[in-house]
């Protein structure tokens, strides 16, 4: 299994609509994916390590798919329409990473 993550870098002044992205972004994601998509998680980010610091990321999704290749089948048709949806929410850049599961308890 594999972890497509989409973080969101935190920036003081940047605009993220957290309700936006959980409820239209991303089940707009998973209905395009269909099956490709076996499920996501969305996380708000809420301070850094340190007493007083803001969060690294303001926000980020995984999506976890069987393979790289399941993952690319169910997104390249779409990714036009699924990345032309994010500056309905943001006006940050995502950073992307693609991960082997190792462990999932």
């Amino acid at each position: 299994m594999i972890k497509v993550s989409v973080m969101y870098p935190y920036k003081a002044d940047a605009r993220f609509d957290h309700a936006y992205y959980r409820d239209k972004h991303m089940p707009l994601l998973k209905a395009r994916m269909g099956d490709a998509c076996l499920y996501y998680t969305v996380d708000k980010g809420l301070a850094g390590g340190a007493p007083g610091d803001p969060p690294t990321y303001i926000g980020m999704c995984h999506i976890f798919s069987e393979s790289v290749e399941s993952f690319q089948a169910g997104f390249g048709p779409h990714a036009k329409e699924i990345l032309g949806d994010i500056p309905n929410y943001t006006d940050l850049s995502p950073i992307m990473q693609i991960s082997e599961v190792v462990v999932e308890k």
